[in-house]
Protein backbone atom coordinates (compact mmCIF):
# COMPACT_ATOMS: atom_id res chain seq x y z
CA UNK A 1 0.00 0.00 0.00
CA UNK A 2 3.14 2.52 0.89
CA UNK A 3 4.69 1.54 -2.30
CA UNK A 4 1.78 2.26 -4.66
CA UNK A 5 0.98 5.80 -2.74
CA UNK A 6 4.77 6.54 -3.49
CA UNK A 7 3.96 5.50 -6.95
CA UNK A 8 1.37 7.66 -7.07
CA UNK A 9 3.02 11.01 -6.11
CA UNK A 10 5.84 10.13 -8.00
CA UNK A 11 3.85 9.97 -11.54
CA UNK A 12 1.87 13.18 -10.09
CA UNK A 13 4.96 15.24 -9.08
CA UNK A 14 7.60 14.12 -11.80
CA UNK A 15 6.08 12.20 -14.53
CA UNK A 16 4.19 15.51 -15.57
CA UNK A 17 7.17 17.33 -15.81
CA UNK A 18 8.47 17.65 -18.96
CA UNK A 19 12.08 17.82 -17.28
CA UNK A 20 11.27 13.52 -16.35
CA UNK A 21 10.39 13.34 -20.22
CA UNK A 22 13.79 14.04 -22.08
CA UNK A 23 15.89 11.11 -22.89
CA UNK A 24 19.94 11.83 -22.32
CA UNK A 25 20.46 12.27 -25.77
CA UNK A 26 18.17 15.59 -25.84
CA UNK A 27 19.06 16.63 -22.21
CA UNK A 28 22.86 16.69 -23.74
CA UNK A 29 21.86 18.53 -27.21
CA UNK A 30 20.07 20.95 -25.43
CA UNK A 31 23.04 21.55 -22.82
CA UNK A 32 25.43 21.65 -25.31
CA UNK A 33 24.78 25.06 -26.16
CA UNK A 34 24.64 26.92 -23.14
CA UNK A 35 27.51 28.00 -21.13
CA UNK A 36 28.27 28.27 -17.07
CA UNK A 37 31.03 29.84 -15.32
CA UNK A 38 32.60 28.36 -11.95
CA UNK A 39 34.50 30.50 -9.29
CA UNK A 40 36.84 28.47 -7.95
CA UNK A 41 38.00 25.16 -8.43
CA UNK A 42 38.13 23.67 -5.51
CA UNK A 43 35.92 20.66 -3.79
CA UNK A 44 32.73 22.86 -5.00
CA UNK A 45 33.56 23.83 -7.99
CA UNK A 46 35.85 20.76 -9.21
CA UNK A 47 32.74 18.25 -8.50
CA UNK A 48 30.49 20.55 -9.81
CA UNK A 49 32.06 21.28 -13.41
CA UNK A 50 32.70 17.20 -13.33
CA UNK A 51 29.06 16.51 -13.11
CA UNK A 52 28.20 19.16 -15.71
CA UNK A 53 31.01 17.81 -17.94
CA UNK A 54 29.27 14.13 -17.58
CA UNK A 55 25.76 16.25 -18.33
CA UNK A 56 27.19 17.14 -21.49
CA UNK A 57 26.89 21.16 -20.75
CA UNK A 58 28.27 22.87 -24.18
CA UNK A 59 30.92 25.49 -22.49
CA UNK A 60 32.63 25.58 -18.67
CA UNK A 61 34.25 28.75 -17.71
CA UNK A 62 36.97 27.91 -14.55
CA UNK A 63 38.77 30.37 -12.37
CA UNK A 64 41.45 29.85 -9.81
CA UNK A 65 44.47 30.73 -8.35
CA UNK A 66 45.24 27.73 -6.30
CA UNK A 67 47.62 24.55 -7.06
CA UNK A 68 46.61 21.17 -6.20
CA UNK A 69 47.83 19.97 -2.65
CA UNK A 70 48.07 16.49 -1.38
CA UNK A 71 45.48 18.12 1.14
CA UNK A 72 42.58 19.01 -1.42
CA UNK A 73 42.40 15.04 -2.66
CA UNK A 74 40.03 14.28 0.67
CA UNK A 75 37.19 15.93 -1.76
CA UNK A 76 38.52 17.96 -4.75
CA UNK A 77 38.19 15.91 -8.06
CA UNK A 78 41.77 15.93 -8.89
CA UNK A 79 44.55 13.01 -8.69
CA UNK A 80 47.98 12.21 -6.89
CA UNK A 81 49.95 12.71 -10.43
CA UNK A 82 48.69 16.52 -10.34
CA UNK A 83 49.91 17.83 -6.99
CA UNK A 84 51.07 21.19 -7.54
CA UNK A 85 49.42 21.97 -10.59
CA UNK A 86 47.26 25.37 -10.79
CA UNK A 87 43.50 23.91 -10.55
CA UNK A 88 42.02 25.41 -13.54
CA UNK A 89 44.07 24.12 -15.90
CA UNK A 90 44.41 20.64 -14.32
CA UNK A 91 40.44 20.34 -13.72
CA UNK A 92 40.22 21.05 -17.91
CA UNK A 93 42.39 18.07 -18.13
CA UNK A 94 40.19 16.51 -16.18
CA UNK A 95 37.25 17.29 -17.70
CA UNK A 96 38.81 16.49 -21.39
CA UNK A 97 39.48 12.82 -20.10
CA UNK A 98 35.90 12.85 -19.10
CA UNK A 99 34.37 14.14 -22.04
CA UNK A 100 36.49 15.98 -24.77
CA UNK A 101 33.43 18.01 -26.52
CA UNK A 102 33.32 19.87 -23.90
CA UNK A 103 35.09 23.37 -24.32
CA UNK A 104 36.80 24.80 -21.27
CA UNK A 105 38.01 27.84 -21.02
CA UNK A 106 40.63 28.08 -17.93
CA UNK A 107 42.17 31.21 -15.84
CA UNK A 108 44.59 31.09 -13.13
CA UNK A 109 43.49 34.18 -11.74
CA UNK A 110 42.27 35.43 -8.19
CA UNK A 111 38.86 36.83 -9.11
CA UNK A 112 37.77 39.91 -8.11
CA UNK A 113 34.79 42.43 -9.24
CA UNK A 114 36.72 43.30 -12.61
CA UNK A 115 37.48 39.60 -13.06
CA UNK A 116 33.82 38.74 -12.45
CA UNK A 117 32.72 41.41 -14.83
CA UNK A 118 34.91 40.18 -17.49
CA UNK A 119 34.92 36.30 -17.36
CA UNK A 120 30.97 35.81 -16.64
CA UNK A 121 29.36 38.23 -18.48
CA UNK A 122 28.56 35.73 -21.19
CA UNK A 123 27.60 32.93 -19.10
CA UNK A 124 24.23 31.32 -18.77
CA UNK A 125 24.81 30.49 -15.08
CA UNK A 126 27.37 31.07 -12.46
CA UNK A 127 28.40 28.44 -9.62
CA UNK A 128 30.27 30.35 -6.68
CA UNK A 129 32.78 27.87 -5.35
CA UNK A 130 34.71 29.63 -2.77
CA UNK A 131 36.00 28.40 0.37
CA UNK A 132 35.99 31.86 2.13
CA UNK A 133 33.24 33.59 3.26
CA UNK A 134 34.47 36.95 2.35
CA UNK A 135 35.18 35.72 -1.19
CA UNK A 136 31.23 34.56 -1.56
CA UNK A 137 29.87 37.79 0.03
CA UNK A 138 32.04 39.56 -2.40
CA UNK A 139 30.77 37.51 -6.10
CA UNK A 140 27.35 37.54 -4.45
CA UNK A 141 27.56 40.98 -4.55
CA UNK A 142 29.12 41.63 -7.88
CA UNK A 143 27.20 39.19 -9.42
CA UNK A 144 23.57 40.60 -8.40
CA UNK A 145 24.77 44.07 -9.00
CA UNK A 146 25.81 43.52 -12.22
CA UNK A 147 23.83 40.91 -13.65
CA UNK A 148 20.93 40.91 -11.33
CA UNK A 149 19.03 38.70 -14.46
CA UNK A 150 22.13 36.36 -14.73
CA UNK A 151 21.00 33.06 -11.99
CA UNK A 152 23.80 32.50 -9.42
CA UNK A 153 24.21 29.37 -7.96
CA UNK A 154 26.21 29.48 -4.41
CA UNK A 155 27.32 26.35 -1.95
CA UNK A 156 26.59 27.62 2.11
CA UNK A 157 27.47 25.09 4.54
CA UNK A 158 29.08 22.36 3.77
CA UNK A 159 31.89 21.13 6.28
CA UNK A 160 31.79 17.86 8.82
CA UNK A 161 29.76 14.57 7.98
CA UNK A 162 26.49 13.24 8.65
CA UNK A 163 23.60 15.62 9.29
CA UNK A 164 22.30 14.91 5.39
CA UNK A 165 18.84 16.29 6.69
CA UNK A 166 20.20 19.39 7.43
CA UNK A 167 21.35 19.66 3.54
CA UNK A 168 18.79 22.17 1.44
CA UNK A 169 18.12 24.13 -1.71
CA UNK A 170 16.08 27.57 -1.53
CA UNK A 171 16.05 30.06 -4.49
CA UNK A 172 15.38 33.77 -3.47
CA UNK A 173 15.05 35.42 -6.96
CA UNK A 174 18.22 34.69 -9.42
CA UNK A 175 20.41 33.85 -6.25
CA UNK A 176 20.10 29.90 -5.76
CA UNK A 177 21.21 28.32 -2.38
CA UNK A 178 22.71 25.04 -1.60
CA UNK A 179 24.37 23.81 1.49
CA UNK A 180 23.05 24.13 5.29
CA UNK A 181 23.22 27.82 5.56
CA UNK A 182 25.08 26.99 9.18
CA UNK A 183 28.20 24.75 8.87
CA UNK A 184 31.93 26.86 8.83
CA UNK A 185 35.11 25.19 7.97
CA UNK A 186 37.65 25.00 10.74
CA UNK A 187 40.35 22.17 12.03
CA UNK A 188 38.02 20.20 14.19
CA UNK A 189 34.76 21.01 11.36
CA UNK A 190 36.76 20.41 8.38
CA UNK A 191 35.56 19.82 5.06
CA UNK A 192 35.03 16.34 3.43
CA UNK A 193 34.13 14.26 -0.11
CA UNK A 194 30.75 13.01 0.82
CA UNK A 195 29.08 16.31 1.82
CA UNK A 196 30.82 18.60 0.12
CA UNK A 197 30.32 16.37 -3.12
CA UNK A 198 26.54 16.38 -1.96
CA UNK A 199 26.68 20.28 -2.16
CA UNK A 200 28.58 20.34 -5.48
CA UNK A 201 26.26 17.90 -7.39
CA UNK A 202 22.95 19.74 -5.94
CA UNK A 203 24.87 22.95 -7.09
CA UNK A 204 25.29 20.99 -10.49
CA UNK A 205 21.96 20.10 -10.52
CA UNK A 206 19.99 23.05 -9.63
CA UNK A 207 22.27 24.42 -12.95
CA UNK A 208 20.92 21.63 -15.10
CA UNK A 209 17.33 22.42 -13.92
CA UNK A 210 17.70 26.15 -14.51
CA UNK A 211 19.43 25.95 -18.18
CA UNK A 212 16.78 22.78 -19.32
CA UNK A 213 14.00 24.95 -17.99
CA UNK A 214 14.42 28.12 -19.71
Amino acid sequence: MQIQIFVNLYEQVYLTDILFLMTFAEISEKLKTRTVGIAGCGGLGSNCAVALARAGIGTLILTDFDTVSESNLNRQYYFLSQVGESKAPALKRVIHQINPSVSVIAYEVKLDPEHILRYFRDCDVIVEAFDQAGQKEMLIETVLSAFPDKPLVVGIGMAGWGMNDSIHYRCAGNLHICGDEVTEISNEVPPIAPRVGIVANMQANVVMEILLRS
